[in-house]
């Protein structure tokens, strides 16, 4: 079992996407990939294999798959992606270039989350090509949500929860004042901290919605 379906059923249960949004894991030099289904619905039987290299999707793989296979490429150390459209990050992006932590757990998102002014659908290889991936665990696109990435499906699922509180976070405190961003050494701190305490986020997450596997 690779982890992705049960981490689409947990991201559709946390609410972060509606008809839309996708999760992947990386096996090998091939992808496998949720269908555009509801993914509430996924089993690991629906999932779609994907090679790395691909120079055209196959049936039934969603058209953002490029956005995936994008980072995938360019981030060798990435072994799973979540991409969601939960309202906050349409309201960040259109406000900032990048976001940066205001609070803890944000900085298990990178140091600095940047923005990708373009808002379009990422359904092509070059629109892909253009995203600015960086060397962090996120990433926004204007318009379109965004991306989080994992050692596991359920890793990236449970960024993507802490991608939408972050800017929801940001935003109210902006909205509030001017706030400082969390030092350099203190975002070495959090990041340090990381390992154990985003699975037991993740294992939070799985529990809280009932969409964990059952055996």
């Amino acid at each position: 079992m690779t982890g992705v379906a049960e981490a689409a059923r947990v991201l559709a249960g946390l609410g972060l996407v509606t008809a839309f949004g996708h999760v992947s894991a990386r096996r090998h030099d091939t992808v496998l990939v949720t269908p555009p289904v509801d993914l509430a619905t996924v089993d690991e039987a629906d999932l779609v294999t994907v090679s790395l290299d691909a120079a055209e999707l196959p049936p039934g793989a969603p058209p953002e798959t490029w956005l995936h296979l994008a980072i995938y490429r360019r981030r060798p150390d990435v072994a799973a992606i979540a991409r969601a459209q939960p309202e906050s990050l349409f309201t960040a992006a259109a406000v900032t270039d990048e976001l940066r932590p205001l609070h803890g757990q944000a900085c298990w998102l990178g140091a600095r989350v940047p923005v990708h002014p373009v808002p379009r659908l990422v359904r092509t290889p070059e629109l892909a090509a253009a995203v600015p991936v960086g060397d962090g665990e996120a990433i926004l696109l204007r318009g379109n949500g965004g991306a989080t990435f994992g050692a596991t499906p359920g890793l990236a699922v449970a960024r993507m929860w802490l991608l939408d509180m972050a800017c929801r976070v940001w935003t109210d405190a902006h909205a509030s004042g001017k706030p400082e961003p969390l030092g350099d050494e203190d975002v070495r701190a959090w990041r340090a901290a990381e390992g154990p305490l985003l699975e037991r986020l993740w294992q939070h997450l799985k529990h809280r919605t009932g969409k964990g596997e059952t055996a």
